[in-house]
Parts: C-alpha cells; sequence; structure tokens
C-alpha cells in the first residue's frame, strides 16, 4: 500500500469520508485521493513523490502558482509580527482599499473568512436592507453550503425550492426560489408573482460550480434592470470570478454594476477568506453601524491579508490578464483539438483562465445542459489524466484554472496528455 493510500484509511477513521470538503473524496470520478506534500509554481508533488501539473489551483485561488515567492516572503514577514490580534491593523484598510479601487461598486466592504461567509452574509444584509424574505438564485450555481442557498429545484422554472442537504429546515430553504441560468424571462415571473416580497438576486456572472458557463448576451444587463425596477438587491458572487476574469471583476468585464459583491478565494492568496461589500448607504446596515449583525474573530486575519495584497499587487500588471488569456485560450484549443481527433463529443467553455471540458454536444449554458455531459467519460479522462501527471477537479461540473506559473510547454504538455488520454477513453 501506498502511503496516500495508508492516509486515506487512517483519515476514513478519523474525518467523514477521509476529506475536509466532499469533492476531494473523489466519490464523482471513482478512486481514491492522493495526498499532497508539497507545491511549487505550476506544480503539486504527493506523498508518494509522484508530480502533477496542477489545473485545479486549489479550486481557484492560485492564480500566481503554487508558493510564489512575494507571497511567501509576505507570509513570513507577516507572521513574525504575529498571527492573529483581535484588533484593526493597517493592511485591512490597506486592501479594502485595493478592493474598493478595482471594484468601484465596492464603496466599503467587510472582510470574512470564507465566500461562504461572504454570500451568508450579504443574504442576511439584503433581508435586513429591504425588509423582504425571499432570495433568487440560479439552478448550478453554488454560494457556499450556508441554508438559505443550498437548495435546489421544485418542479417547475420559478418554484420554491426544497432543501438540498439534511439538516436545512423547509421552511427556510422556502424562502429561495430557483430558476435557470440564463433564462430572463423566468426570472422576471418570478418577479412578478413575488413582486413584493423578493430581496435580492444572487448569481455568479460566469457560472463556475456547473462547470464553467458564461452569462448569455444581455443577461446580466437584464437582471440589473428587473432588480431596479421591481427594488431588489443584485449580488455577484464573484468569489470564483474577482481578480480572475479581470482585474476588477466579472463586473468591469461585462460592465454591470451589482449593489453587493461577494469575494474570496484570490483576495487571500491562497489563504482562507472573504469579503463581501457594496453601495455604503446598504453597508451602513452591517453591525455596528446598522441593525445586521455580523462578527468573526479571524475576520481581516493578518496572514490572509498580507497574502492577498501581494497577489493583488502583481495582478495589478497591465500584461498579466492578457497572458492569462493566452494561455487559456491556447489550453482550449488544445482540449477542442484532442477531442475532435479523438472524434469525442465534447464542448469547452472558457473566460479568461477558467474553463471547463464537457463531454457533450452543443452548447452548454444552464445546468440542465452541463448535466447532459457523459460524467463517465469524464471520469475515465480525469483518472487517465492524472496517469500523464495532469491534475485537473475530481468532477465534471467544476472550472480548470490557468495561472501566471504556466508556461507554453506546460499548456502543449497538458494538450498532449488530453489527446492520449481521449484516445484511450
Amino acid at each position: 500500500m501506498n502511503r496516500s493510500d495508508s492516509l486515506f484509511e487512517a483519515a476514513q477513521r478519523l474525518i467523514p469520508g477521509g476529506v475536509n470538503s466532499p469533492v476531494r473524496a473523489f466519490r464523482a470520478v471513482g478512486g481514491r485521493p492522493f495526498f499532497v506534500e508539497r507545491g511549487e509554481g505550476a506544480r503539486i508533488w504527493d506523498v508518494d513523490g509522484r508530480s502533477y501539473l496542477d489545473f485545479l489551483g486549489a479550486w481557484g485561488p492560485l492564480i500566481l502558482g503554487h508558493a510564489p515567492a512575494v507571497v511567501v516572503e509576505a507570509l513570513s514577514a507577516a507572521a513574525r509580527r504575529g498571527t492573529s490580534y483581535g484588533a484593526p491593523t493597517p493592511r485591512e484598510v490597506e486592501i479594502a482599499e485595493a478592493i474598493s479601487q478595482a471594484m468601484p461598486s465596492i464603496q466599503t466592504l467587510r472582510l470574512v473568512s470564507s465566500g461562504t461567509e461572504a454570500a451568508m452574509s450579504a443574504i442576511r444584509l439584503a433581508r435586513g436592507a429591504t425588509g423582504r424574505d425571499v432570495i433568487i438564485k440560479f439552478e448550478g450555481c453554488y454560494h457556499g453550503h450556508a441554508d438559505s442557498l443550498l437548495v435546489k429545484a421544485g418542479s417547475g422554472g420559478a418554484t420554491f425550492s426544497v432543501p438540498d442537504s439534511a439538516g436545512v429546515p423547509a421552511s427556510l430553504a422556502a424562502l429561495t426560489l430557483t430558476v435557470d441560468f440564463n433564462d430572463l424571462e423566468a426570472v422576471e415571473i418570478a418577479f412578478r408573482d413575488h413582486r413584493d416580497k423578493v430581496a435580492a438576486v444572487i448569481v455568479e456572472p460566469v457560472a463556475g460550480n456547473m462547470g464553467v458557463v458564461p452569462p448569455a448576451p444581455a443577461f446580466l444587463e437584464g437582471l440589473r434592470d428587473l432588480c431596479t425596477h421591481y427594488g431588489a438587491l443584485l449580488i455577484f458572487d464573484e468569489v470564483i470570478t474577482g481578480f480572475r476574469v479581470a482585474y476588477g471583476g466579472a463586473q468591469s468585464l461585462y460592465g454591470v454594476i451589482p449593489d453587493l459583491t461577494c469575494l474570496g478565494k484570490i483576495i487571500g492568496g491562497g489563504l482562507p477568506v472573504g469579503a463581501y461589500g457594496g453601495r455604503r448607504d446598504l453597508m451602513e446596515h452591517v453591525a455596528p453601524l446598522g441593525g445586521v449583525y455580523q462578527a468573526g474573530t479571524l475576520s481581516g486575519n493578518p496572514l490572509a491579508v498580507a497574502a492577498g495584497l501581494a497577489t493583488l499587487r502583481v495582478l495589478k500588471d497591465a500584461g498579466v490578464y492578457q497572458r492569462l488569456e493566452t494561455l487559456g485560450a491556447r489550453l482550449q484549443a488544445g482540449l477542442e483539438t484532442a477531442s475532435r481527433a479523438a472524434g469525442v463529443p465534447a464542448t469547452v467553455n472558457r473566460v479568461g483562465s477558467m474553463l471547463t471540458l464537457f463531454f457533450t454536444e452543443g452548447p452548454v449554458t444552464d445546468f440542465a445542459s452541463a448535466k447532459r455531459s457523459d460524467t463517465g467519460r469524464y471520469a475515465k479522462f480525469f483518472h487517465a489524466m492524472l496517469a500523464r501527471g495532469v491534475f485537473l477537479a475530481a468532477s465534471q461540473f467544476e472550472a480548470a484554472f490557468v495561472s501566471l506559473a504556466h508556461s507554453e510547454a506546460d499548456i502543449e504538455s497538458a494538450a498532449q496528455a488530453a489527446r492520449q488520454a481521449l484516445s484511450a477513453a
């Protein structure tokens, strides 16, 4: 038995499913997870000494790659000053200013410790500020595991939802309406049917949790118009897309201004972090200024803030996103060429440096079309790529991420592995 298998055996005795986040267990693709020893640049090494070209990137935050010197140095300096204080620090102000300058819709913000916490807090704020209870979300868009958002649609396009997890009260889930992503008409029907009850629409402006699905033309603009018309708030969940698809996030890429924004991942440089913010008048409802309570012992943690600031300074360079676009486009072209050569029906969706190879013909525009993918074939592809030293997400319905640490040679290596893997699968 290799060391990863031994560790997994021990982990299963101590941790539910042997993992601290479900998708790490490889249940969607079969087999057993490997345990990571270290990461450097575009690669990770497992505890048995195998090296993998990494396109998971810790699910998105490692846009600079593993252990970049600027982040390691910033962390080292911060740790020598102390790891947490439970009191304000100068760098909290600095990162708030950097985020606000990058995303002018965020006039004020609150730092938290995860994307889940950011989305949960934004929903509470929306309800508190509007005096309404109902939330509209989109099938296939994941906003963390808070009770209000961990729901699925019932029968029909705009029905009250039922819990998607045991332990979520049906009465709370019933306050969330779920509609199809990119279906503006369904959103309008939901507003008309519940016009005085809807507090907010929350959306990933580029879906990343059903695989990458871009917004249809005028979809985000339409959401903005409907929210304004019906007096509801528009919340962009940019936990994945913030500083990933552009320095100003998806809202700058598509030119649509939300009322509130949720951030995470990249703004922590690989450490646990989250943030939510928006218009000043809305954020003034948050304690201690207003009656919407939210707190956190480790919010604004000095290590996470130091890593985030170091990352944002690199990303501010004018050429960064053009390089990411070039690398992302090359990987997309390599995957498309490989699937055609192997005669495998596939669709690649990409926005900048995030992309998904769906094993289905035709466009993927929402969760229903994403679910037509051949998940069995993806599982075979995943393991064939892993055997060739390329690490992807252990699920069809996730994104692959390109980092600044990837080289053109890395992209070609991944494309060549895909040609071999698709032929074998």
